[in-house]
């Protein structure tokens, strides 16, 4: 896991200085070295975390000058031993033992479609000498970030958008549709657009290929099918949940690949106590888990102790409570909203950054559980899909989306109301596309294809890398997703949700974290807006920095402060707060 910056121009020398400053932005993301590589019109920068090959030899930019190709990558390949193996088999010799210099043998036998034999996270941008052509890629979920800026005469990349703002030149006014997306959607913006009109990030399970004079060839690899199949004819309950808890099996088997130690985030939910369930079962013994709690606030619990403990105990595992006083939360808050590479309004984006920064200090790889709610359908909006007339798009609406488009015009400021309702529409092209025949198979394609990647994905991965901790997810194995998308919904639906999966878990966990009620990651100090909290929200709202950049209607704003624990979204989250942490998110990062 690690940060990369780079610039192709194809008409001039490429600016290193700007690449060297995109790339220092990111020095938590890789504490450990930092390398650069540039020739004619392309420069390469690179930060590093240093977790498989822990020599010099896999340092990065990584150049094979005899085939002549230079790689700056972000990820793990899970599967790189496999591949080099055969690799090796086919005449090639390798240097070093890591993962990097694989991408570029593979890249070398298989061209573009060297991403389809890779199992793992990534983001790379890998370049042919000869030719002149960039290849940049992001992994089928969309676990690695890959943020582009294309300027008159160059396109930039690189694992942050703050980075890009670093090598400067970059168009910061807001993007009105994806403005309409943030709002929305809880702050969701879908590839290839991130807030701003000057920044755009490529989408999950894409390829693109930049030639010399800057014609660009973009190339979807890779998606799951979200229908019935053939092959699974005639499967029981039982033996979904058998092929479920297998591929997890799998599926946290590969992040166990490193050169150095891997621990878990224990939440003390099904889904992460799934994982150290299945890696104790695997042979791991005193596995190092971390669970992190705050203090109650009024009758709001703030920590999961009593469920982490069970697990802990009923495995065996090095366990490290993590107990955070409320006066913390606050002052983290800054930090935390500096590490976003986009505006985030979930409150458990401190509860990671806190938690990183504790783990960070003896642990560089960790597992957790992120993903399962979507891929295996634990969310409250699923339900009501269930049968739903139409697409579906319209329950998906009324249970999902945060406000109405008639909302935005008492919200909005006349310079970013539109006139048509993009987020409908999005939403509509999404639900309308072939490879999901039912209205819940259409959600939980939509959840694991976008709602995931910009939400709970991106926090976790900014949050962490805040810390140079990298998190695997092995809920987002692809191998995993493809069996869960072909699996019928009624079966994830059983169960109040993830039926398939609570039944596979009962063959290895105790019931009283099965049957338990669906938690979430708790922050009472932060998710009632009152004390601290609610007057850094009431200063920023009413700075004249807020008031001059003119988004949100000031009597709207005022409305919404007289009463700021009233105005709910949908899935009761504070409209007040989604709108502070958009412009705190713009004043800290100097936009």
């Amino acid at each position: 896991m690690c940060g990369f910056a780079g610039e192709l121009a194809p008409r001039r020398a490429a600016d290193v200085d700007a690449v060297e400053r995109m790339a220092a932005t990111m020095s938590a993301r890789g504490p450990d070295g930092s390398g650069r590589w540039s020739r004619d019109g392309v420069a390469l920068a690179h930060r590093r975390l240093t977790i498989i090959d822990l020599s010099h030899r896999a340092d990065q930019p990584m150049t094979d000058s005899a085939l002549g190709l230079t790689i700056a990558f972000n990820g793990c390949i899970y599967n790189y031993r496999e591949l080099r193996r055969e690799l090796e088999h086919d005449g090639y010799r390798f240097f070093s033992t890591s993962d990097t210099e694989v991408i570029l043998k593979a890249y070398a036998k298989w061209g573009r479609d060297c991403v389809r034999h890779f199992a793992g996270m990534f983001a790379f941008a890998l370049y042919e000498h000869a030719s002149r052509r960039l290849l940049l890629v992001r992994d089928r979920l969309g676990i690695k970030p890959l943020y582009l800026a294309q300027t008159a005469d160059s396109l930039r990349f690189g694992s942050t958008l703050p980075g890009l703002l670093a090598g400067g030149g970059i168009d910061t006014e807001l993007d009105p549709v994806a403005l309409h997306h943030y709002l929305s959607w809880h702050s969701v913006v879908p590839a290839p657009r991130t807030i701003l009109k000057g920044v755009q990030k490529l989408a999950p399970a894409t390829s693109m290929l930049v030639e010399p004079d800057g014609r660009q060839s973009v190339e979807t690899y890779w998606r799951a099918d979200f229908t019935r199949q053939p092959r699974y004819s005639g499967w029981s309950a039982s033996d979904w949940a058998d092929a479920v808890l297998e591929a997890l099996r799998t599926a946290v088997q590969r992040r166990m690949v490193a050169d150095v130690p891997v621990g878990v985030l224990l939440s003390g939910g099904l889904d992460s106590s799934l994982i150290v369930a299945l890696l104790e079962g695997s042979g791991q013994e005193r596995l190092a888990t971390f669970s992190i709690g705050f203090d109650d606030v009024g009758e709001r619990e703030g920590n999961e102790f009593r469920y982490s403990d069970v697990i802990a105990q009923e495995f065996d595992t090095d366990h490290h409570k993590i107990p955070v006083a409320t006066a913390r939360m606050l002052p983290a808050l800054d930090g935390a909203i500096a590490a976003m590479s986009e505006p985030m309004v979930s409150h458990d984006a401190v509860a990671f950054y806190l938690l990183s920064q504790h783990v960070a200090q003896s642990y560089k790889v960790v597992q957790s559980g992120q993903g399962a709610d979507e891929v295996f359908a634990g969310y409250s909006w699923y339900p009501p899909l269930q049968g739903a007339p139409g697409t579906g798009a319209d329950a998906y609406q009324a249970a999902f989306f945060d406000r109405p488009d008639s909302e935005m015009a008492e919200t909005l400021t006349d310079d970013y109301l539109l006139a048509d309702d993009p987020s409908r529409a999005f939403l509509d092209r999404q639900f309308g596309a072939a490879g999901a025949d039912d209205p819940v198979d259409r959600a939980l394609r939509l959840d694991t294809e976008v709602m995931l990647v910009d939400d709970p994905v991106k926090r976790v991965d900014n949050m962490t890398m805040a810390w140079g901790l990298e998190a695997r997810t092995p809920f987002l194995d692809h191998d995993l997703v493809e069996l869960a998308a072909a699996c019928p919904p009624e079966l994830k639906l059983a169960s109040g949700g993830k039926g398939v999966l609570k039944d596979a878990a009962r063959r290895v966990l105790p019931a009283i974290v099965i049957d338990r009620p669906k938690g979430y990651f708790p922050v009472p100090a932060l998710s009632t807006l009152e004390g601290d909290t609610l007057q850094l929200v009431r200063e920023t709202m009413c700075s004249q920095t807020a008031r001059s950049r003119g988004l949100f209607r000031p009597d709207h704003v005022d409305r919404l402060l007289r009463d700021p624990n009233r105005h709910q979204t949908t899935l009761e989250g504070s409209k007040l707060w989604q709108l502070a942490l958009l412009e705190l998110w713009l004043e800290r990062h100097g936009i």
